[in-house]
């Protein structure tokens, strides 16, 4: 095969760490689960021209991911509720 193990195993690391600095929460978890649905699909692909075919559709998204951070970062929005990191304390009288 063209592409070794490692190569692809790095390329699934960018593309999750760089998923995981976009500050919506929406986009986040959209291509957080998008990226393991597609490496999970393509896990037994064995077609060296499908392999590279879809290494290089991964480089594309991680460079996409990457422009998308920084602009999302530009214009950030307060957090969502479900994102909160302290939790609600509801008084019982």
């Amino acid at each position: 095969m063209g592409f070794t193990r490692d190569a692809i195993l790095n390329l699934y690391r960018n593309l999750i760490r760089e998923s995981k600095k976009w500050n919506s929460y929406n986009y986040r978890m959209y291509a957080l689960r998008k990226i393991r649905h597609e490496f999970k699909e393509n896990k037994a692909l064995e077609d060296e021209k499908k392999v590279r075919q879809c290494y290089a559709k991964g480089l594309e998204t991680l460079s996409m991911i990457k422009k998308q951070v920084i602009l999302g970062n530009l214009y950030s929005t307060r957090p969502l509720i479900i994102e909160t990191k302290s939790k609600l304390h509801i008084a019982v009288k």
